[in-house]
């Protein structure tokens, strides 16, 4: 009966796979070069979000496609296997057929209108096109490129990688990259306006990072805020009414299972008492540079995706690869009006991750750890947070818990929510904060603080209103808090007299002088950052301890070695070793792991640390009652990923200075202040 529905609909709506005319879409690109995309439909204004997006990062765009062709491989050959291999080995080309028509019509109208504006650019622009075979791309490839993509985001190439090295141990992953969240009540702010601070940590470059966009059509959507490649609208932002941000959260979303293998047959797996066939295939995988391809296998057992090691046989079972309708989900979130429509929109669960964070125009601020959560047996016989036994029904979850099963909060006393990857039992003030036992310890909610969200309950008074100053100065903290809260310990290296190491002088007595401040002229920042890198790659694995003095004093020395042979001096600050590079340009970086103000780096040339991810798109949002959103919003670089594009790197001086801009989602605004208006191909 369902599908009989959905093919009347379809029928009934001539349009639905009707060539766009490019002419009824409207670019229009701020003094940024950020586009707002104005079309009287929707799947018209999604092609001129395609068609913006690529001008600026066609690459991005494509990367994100390449898997459902096969083709990374032979794009960025050895390293791009892997997403080939991992496409095929969770089937999402398999689950996209199997539930193509959960998808609603309206959704379908809108990614139609989406990947007509990739393939037309595409075929405007041949020279960009990474592979020949890639495009025209279809919807399905389209769906099918972003289940592998929140297979990934849910931890499913972690997974891989502990299984293909034989390292299975436990499936849950505390990335400390982290992201930030914010909503205040209006009942809590000075001037009776809702606040909504929308930061989540990214990498600062390619598919990953987010891109700032407007979307406005005559059917009722007004959005603006952030988006990843290939995103067919606002992932998390602001629409007239309401808006809403993401963190990733660390929940058990996922589980590892090792088979118990037939001794007599290498490709069976015990099962309640028998003996399972596992379903085998090849897969023939292609390298750049390689004539001839290279053949794997793929296994499935009853669980899911299977891989073989030194250890066993093990199986990865997640909700990610299991469900199609993410970007409808995130699609209706930008078309709610309400929170009751907020609310309908998120009971869809086709989101299998994300903390969601939310407040409106209309007194409302709800907070929900978001989760495509497993029913699992409670039996203390299994430890849902270790690997688990793949040989019985018992283990083999086959349903999720329902929203209003989640933890969340709307309107607490306190008036206001938060989260910073932490757990949601600390998501506001103390008497209004859920209990972890009313919850099932199979579920594997998160229980920690972290330094972030420790630092905002030392900002945020419980006993007075917030004015939006506040709120900025809040958001851009560079403090740590009074007492660290890393996974490693180093209060040694504090308690240590620089006396009685002279050999280490300048670095402990810059350590133990600093404010704790994460400040690009600061040595304290400096010497922090080099034992952070440092403790981190030698106790990598050993979370949850302090080290000790003999462990401080190599950590020293290690620094000392590194300074020197790089820089010829141990009195560095913090700019001098931390970079912001752009193309050719490298700005001193503030920022350290962890902040609320955070940054992260990778070693890049001459001991320089490379800033890679942090801050990233921030957006910070009033509600007042009547009117639109009033929107400041800045993000690392600039709207444009090509060198020579004036705004490839704009926005590094805001981004350094924590300044924002006024966006906004007024038509007649935008199009009087509008530095270049056009249609797509001109």
């Amino acid at each position: 009966m369902r599908s009989f529905a959905f093919l009347l609909l379809l029928l009934s709506c001539s349009t639905l796979f009707a060539q766009i005319d490019p002419r009824r879409v409207t670019i229009a690109r701020d003094s940024f070069g950020v586009p707002h995309i104005f079309a009287p439909t929707d799947p018209e204004v999604s092609y001129g979000l395609a068609w913006a997006h690529a001008e600026d990062d066609f690459k991005s765009l494509q990367m994100v496609a390449l898997p459902s062709k096969g083709l990374m491989g032979r794009v960025l050959g050895m390293k791009g296997v892997a997403g080939d291999f991992a496409f095929a080995l969770f089937r999402c080309r398999e689950i996209t057929e199997a539930r193509w028509n959960t998808l609603s019509p309206e959704f379908l109208r809108l990614i139609t209108g989406y990947v007509q504006g990739l393939n037309d650019y595409a075929r405007a622009h041949p020279e960009e096109v990474l592979h020949p075979k890639l495009f025209p791309v279809t919807i399905k490839d389209y769906i099918a490129s972003s289940v592998l993509s929140l297979t990934v985001f849910n931890g499913g190439g972690r997974m891989l990688s502990s299984i293909y090295n034989n390292t299975v141990s436990s499936v849950i992953d505390f990335d400390k990259m982290g992201s930030n969240a914010i909503a205040i009540h209006p009942s809590k702010t000075t001037t009776g306006e809702a606040f909504l601070a929308i930061n989540a940590h990214q990498p600062n470059e390619g598919p990953e990072a987010f891109y700032e966009a407007h979307v406005q059509s005559e059917e009722g959507w007004n959005a603006l805020g952030g988006l990843l490649a290939g995103g067919p609208c606002i992932l998390h932002g602001v629409n007239e009414n309401l808006g809403w941000a993401h963190t990733v959260n660390l929940c058990d979303r996922a589980d590892i299972f090792q088979l118990e293998m037939n001794p007599s047959n290498a490709n069976q797996y015990r099962f309640d008492g028998a003996w399972v066939d596992l379903e085998r295939r090849m897969v023939k995988l292609r390298v750049k540079g390689v004539p001839v391809p290279v053949r794997r296998e793929l296994l499935w057992s009853k669980y899911g995706a299977t891989l073989r090691n030194k250890q066993g046989v093990f199986s990865i079972r997640m909700g990610a690869n299991m469900e199609i309708r993410a970007l409808e989900q995130w699609y209706h979130m930008n078309k709610a009006r309400n929170f009751t429509q907020f609310y309908q929109a998120l009971s869809l669960q086709g989101l299998s991750m994300f903390n969601i964070m939310y407040a409106d125009r209309h007194d409302t601020i709800f907070y929900v750890n978001n989760a495509l959560m497993p029913v699992r047996d409670p039996s203390p016989a299994y430890d849902w947070k270790k690997t688990l036994p793949g040989n019985t029904s018992k283990t083999l979850w086959t349903s999720f818990r329902k929203l209003p099963e989640l933890p969340q909060y709307v309107n607490p006393n306190s008036g206001f929510l938060f989260n910073t990857n932490h757990s949601s039992f600390y998501a506001t003030a103390g008497g209004d904060n859920l209990k972890a036992e009313s919850f099932s310890k199979t579920d594997g909610w998160e229980t920690n603080h972290n330094n972030r969200s420790i630092r905002f309950l030392e900002l945020i008074s419980e006993n007075s209103k917030v004015d939006f100053d506040r709120f900025k100065t809040i958001k851009f903290d560079r403090q740590l808090p009074s007492k660290l809260h890393y996974p490693i310990g180093i209060d040694t290296l504090f308690l240590m007299r620089p006396e009685d190491y002279p050999a280490y002088d300048t670095i402990l007595r810059n350590l133990q002088q600093w404010d704790r401040k994460g400040l690009a002229d600061s040595k304290g920042a400096g010497a922090f950052l080099m034992v952070y890198e440092f403790v981190s790659a030698r106790l990598r694995g050993r979370e949850g301890v302090q080290i000790g003095k003999a462990e401080c004093e190599q950590v020293l020395a290690d620094i000392k070695a590194h300074l020197l042979k790089h820089f010829g001096k141990t009195d560095l600050a913090l700019g001098e070793m931390q970079k912001l590079v752009r193309g050719d340009k490298q700005f001193p970086a503030h920022g350290l792991p962890d902040l609320l103000a955070p940054e992260w780096s990778v070693p890049f040339n001459g001991g320089v640390r490379k800033v890679t991810g942090g801050d990233a798109y921030v957006a910070l949002v009033r509600f007042p009652k009547n009117g639109l959103p009033i929107i400041e919003t800045s993000n690392t670089y600039g709207a444009s990923a090509k060198k020579g594009s004036p705004h490839f790197d704009d926005q590094i001086p805001l981004f350094l200075d924590q300044k924002t801009k006024r966006m906004s989602m007024d038509r007649k605004e935008v199009l009087e202040k509008a530095v270049r208006t056009y249609h797509p191909g001109e």
